[in-house]
């Protein structure tokens, strides 16, 4: 199984075998990605304003933007937002969606170097993204932009894998995508990639986040998973008619309910 390691570089080399950029594994799934992936609990929006003390006035990285699901939250909160994604087609796809806003800035550049100014951000924002970084390097990064008091946020919507149609899911994905690790790019609760990330010192919340699909989302949610088979794999066919069996399996009057919380950890 290949191993990759996200660079800002396109191709790099790891021992002496070159490598995609793991940021390369979501070309072609944009559009699937910005239809059926699940935006954020309004109450966590709501505790990053009363808790954590964000106001309109504080300057947000949002690091792995993607193609804007956190992103489009905090820019209608008002805030001056810099997306930081390195996948062209998600990052072309935010902006196709975003650009409405005087205060979203799109920039072409990784976690591990992000091209911001020395202590600049207020608050970072990772949602679905931390577990492609390369952790010291964009602890070091971090330090480097963030002011004295600001907050990072590791975000990840996360399935309930107990839920019969998420155990299913699960085994359709092990059958037939070579990459697949788990859920969430194999991120555990408490994970120690985390815990290093914050020197063990790190609060956590979690919100529930349901997920209703129809059909067309449904089978979209699968195919913008990173390691989902594309058309041009061999067995992408028996793929997605495997997808479609599970749908119809749950689903009540053309929909299927996914149990899903989001979980958030920040420094303390």
């Amino acid at each position: 199984r290949a191993l990759f390691v996200y660079r800002r570089a396109c191709r790099i080399f790891v021992g002496n075998v070159l490598m995609k950029n793991s940021s390369e594994k979501f070309t072609g799934k944009a559009d699937a990605y910005s239809l059926a992936r699940p935006a954020y609990p309004k109450k966590f929006l709501d505790d990053l304003y009363e808790e954590f003390g964000c106001s309109t006035n504080s300057v947000i990285a949002d690091i792995g933007s993607g193609t804007g699901k956190l992103t489009r939250m905090l820019l209608e909160k008002g805030n001056k937002v810099f997306a930081i994604e390195p996948n062209a087609d998600m990052r072309e796809k935010a902006e196709s969606q975003l650009n409405i806003y005087k205060n979203f800035y799109s920039i072409n550049a990784c976690a591990e170097n992000t091209t911001l100014s020395d202590k600049s951000i207020d608050f970072i924002t990772v949602a679905q993204a931390f577990h492609w970084f390369d952790t010291p390097k964009f602890k070091t990064e971090c330090r480097r932009i963030s002011k004295p008091q600001t907050k990072v946020f590791l975000i990840w919507n996360t399935r309930d894998e107990k839920a019969s149609i998420n155990i299913d899911s699960a085994k359709i994905f092990q059958d037939f995508c070579p990459d697949f690790v788990g859920f969430q790019g194999g991120i555990k609760e408490n994970d120690k990639k985390i815990n290093d990330f914050f020197d063990g010192k790190y609060g956590k919340k979690i919100y529930e986040n349901n997920i209703e699909y129809n059909k067309e989302s449904f089978i979209a949610r699968y195919l913008s998973s990173s390691y989902s088979l594309k058309s041009e794999d061999k067995d992408y066919s028996k793929f997605l008619q495997n997808i479609q069996l599970i749908f119809d399996k749950y689903a009540i009057n053309g929909k299927v309910f996914i149990p899903n919380n989001t979980q958030v950890y920040f420094n303390l």
